[in-house]
This record gives structure tokens, sequence and C-alpha cells, in this order.
């Protein structure tokens, strides 16, 4: 790829900057594993209670005992929804993981490098993802390679909308202020590219191990594959 009028880089971050893997078989699995504990240990503090509430909301039953808030949380971490308030307690207690050492957050050994580059450069650089911005800034602040945080200048995640859904990709585009057609959106799964598309950011797909390329965006296998 070479165009000089990309301005602005959003990127995924599932299948993208890390490998699936991880967020399946370390993150998921961490969190149904310690989020009980944790709920029943800080329920009361106001960020915790806040988002129960929420989680009472999207059970539709805003009297909900703790234990069958987290047994709803635990389904929805078992069937991989995308459901905010799970998001956003699943980033409190990845917080802890991290913070003990538990884990690091993975990062293909191409994207710490080429986001170096990209942001000497320039570019400006964004993350766009179905985690929590939490969990988002988590991950890049406690990667194999560092803290990458300094780099980005700004997180989206399922608050401005779902990934699918090209009126979450114009919101983006409207908070950057920059024409759609300068922000060139990264991801492996071909619906999210299609809705960044509509709404008339520039695409291309991560073709990573396991991923099936389509045939309505240019692919690339790697991030230091792409050039401005």
């Amino acid at each position: 790829m070479s165009n000089p009028t990309v301005r602005a880089i959003v990127t995924d971050i599932e299948g993208t900057t890390t490998d699936i893997s991880f967020v399946h078989k370390v993150l998921f699995p961490y969190a149904h594993a310690k989020l009980p504990d944790f709920l029943r240990a800080n329920a009361e503090t106001p960020a915790v209670a806040e988002q129960l509430d929420a989680v009472r909301s999207e059970m539709g039953d805003p009297t909900a005992s703790l234990e069958a808030a987290i047994d709803q949380l635990l389904h929805w971490i078992e069937t991989d929804q995308k459901v905010t308030p799970l998001k956003a307690l699943q980033g409190m207690v990845w917080a802890d993981g991290y913070q003990r050492g538990d884990f690091t957050g993975h990062l293909y050994s191409d994207v710490a490098p080429t986001l170096r580059q990209w942001k000497d450069s320039g570019k400006a650089l964004y993350v766009y993802s179905s985690g929590s911005v939490q969990a988002q800034k988590l991950l890049f602040g406690y990667s194999d390679e560092g803290d990458l945080t300094p780099m980005f200048s700004g997180y989206f995640d399922t608050h401005i909308g779902h990934k699918r859904e090209a009126s979450a990709y114009q919101q983006i585009i409207a908070e950057l202020d920059l024409p759609a057609e300068a922000v060139l959106f990264l991801s492996d799964v071909v619906e999210e590219l299609d809705a960044a598309k509509q709404a008339g950011m520039q695409t291309l797909q991560l073709v990573r191990e396991g991923t099936q390329a389509g045939n309505t965006h240019a692919c690339v296998t790697r991030f230091d594959e792409i050039a401005f």
C-alpha cells in the first residue's frame, strides 16, 4: 500500500496486533477464574457497583442477586458475548493480573517497531476494539514490548458503537476531525472492514495465521508490509 493521504491509523487488536489465542487462552480463562471472587470482594465499590447495575439492566432484572449476576457474566464469557459491562469488569480483573505480572500483553513481533515508525512519521495512532478502553490500555501498557500507550492518541470501544456498523466508524471520524479518506482502519474481520469502508475510511485486512482472506479489501500479513 502506498498512499500519502493517510494521516491517522485505527487498529483492531484481536487477530490484528495480537494473537486471538492470547485473548481466548489467557485473558478469558483468567477473568473466568478470578471474576467471581473479585466481585464478591468489591461489589460495594462504586465503579464495580455501577457495572453490576448495568449487568442487571442487560439481564432485564434490576433486583438480580450478586450470584445471579456472576452466573450471567460467566455465561457471557463462555459464549464470547460483546457486552459492555462485562468488558469493563473483565478489564478490572485483568488490571490486577497485569500488575501482578501474571501475564504480559501479546503483540506480534512486527507490531511495535512499525507503530513506532508510523508515529515518528507523523501518523496519529488509535485503537478500536470490542474490548474495553481500559483493557486496551492494559494490553499495550503491559505489552511484551513494554509500555506502548504513549504512542496512541486515543482508544475506542463498544461505547462508540458496534464494530460491524458503519455508524460507529462515522462517529470515530467525527471525533478524529479528519476526512474519512485520511483514516486507515486495520482489522482481520471482513465485516468490520466493510463497515469502515462504508463510512469512507481506507481499509486493509490483516491475514494472520488462522485468518481467512476476503476479496473486498487489500490484504497484508504483517504491519511492516504496509508502506506509505
